[in-house]
């Protein structure tokens, strides 16, 4: 039996194993979780998140691990999550950022946290929002959240932050490829990460040519700043807190980090909800309703929109 509200006063108080075992319910998809959820509500709402992104081998777990380092210097409680993609074949994950991040495994107010994509596409793992929810009651201030070297169209974290930091890295393909792969519209900051090879001062030319072909801006827009970082020396990166803290200042002063959060909160209950109709047409799959509709489909009595009409009357009465 769990106690979910013992483990809420646990996480409360900032204790690692009480964070943990609330993620693992999230994961697991419990049936605590929505108790634990509902305690954790009136807590939530205080962190700030920055989402990194990029393609493999830019330096996100380095990057996000000197960012640790630089918040906590600034006396930050930081909280990680660190998503990694599941193998096809046995569906664990190569936990890369627990190797880069070795430095704070002691740091009691550094919690890290690896999930698994387990299959879900976008970047991050379908039990983020909820782990960030976790996190968030938990004290921590700042919330670092390191996805899968994203691909073309996989930028979910751009929903999931309130600032979004893409890397980038000289040699890793030009402005049009970056283009392609649609970080440009989701980034706030940019990071050229090894900064110290050559190419570097061009990627970064190119970079910003790339984003003054863009949408027109008005004034009192947001312009996302390149910043070129040494992640593994530590070169750069208090300039990447202080390009996030500018736009944390601009997204308050126009409404901005408020208006994604709703959008965030808006995107989570769609989800939940799908999620449970999901189920629910599941379990019609198992009675004679949802296969007489698929003969009578098949058959051509029946065209689909009126069949799933049908569908809809059946769980909305069930």
């Amino acid at each position: 039996m769990i106690d979910v509200a013992t483990l809420v006063e646990q996480a409360r108080e900032g204790r690692p194993r009480a964070v943990a075992r609330l993620i693992t319910l999230v994961e697991n998809a419990a049936p605590q979780l929505r108790e634990a959820m509902a305690a954790l509500a009136p807590y939530t709402g205080q962190a700030y998140t920055v989402g990194l992104t990029g393609s493999p081998g830019v330096g996100k777990s380095t990057s996000t691990s000197a960012l640790v380092s630089a918040y906590r210097r600034l006396g930050k409680r930081v909280g990680v999550l660190a998503v990694d993609p599941s193998s096809p074949f046995s569906g664990g994950a190569l936990l890369g950022d627990r190797v880069r991040m070795q430095d704070h495994a002691t740091d009691p107010e550094v919690f890290i946290r690896s999930m698994a994509t387990r299959g879900h596409l976008g970047g991050l793992s379908w039990a983020a929002p909820q782990a960030l929810r976790v996190l968030d009651a938990a004290g921590c201030e700042v919330i670092l959240v390191e996805t899968v070297g994203v691909g073309q169209s996989e930028v979910e974290i751009a929903g999931q932050a309130d600032t979004a930091v893409v890397l980038l890295a000289p040699g890793m393909g030009d402005g049009i490829q970056a283009a392609k792969a649609g970080i440009l519209e989701i980034g706030d900051v940019f990071v050229v990460n090894k900064a110290d090879r050559d190419g570097a001062d061009a990627t970064a030319r190119e970079l910003n040519h790339m984003l003054g072909l863009g949408e027109a801006r008005e004034a009192g827009d947001w312009r996302p700043p390149i910043v070129k970082t040494v992640a593994a020396r530590g070169e750069g990166v208090d300039e990447v807190v202080e390009a996030l803290e500018k736009h944390r200042a601009w997204l308050e002063e126009h409404g901005e980090l408020a208006a994604r959060r709703r959008r965030r909160a808006a995107a989570e209950i769609e989800a939940i909800a799908l999620a449970e109709l999901r189920a629910r047409i599941g379990d019609l799959r198992g009675d004679r309703h949802l296969p007489t509709l698929a003969d009578r489909v098949a058959a051509g009595t029946l065209d689909p929109y009126t069949a799933a009409d049908h569908l809809i009357a059946a769980l909305t009465t069930s």
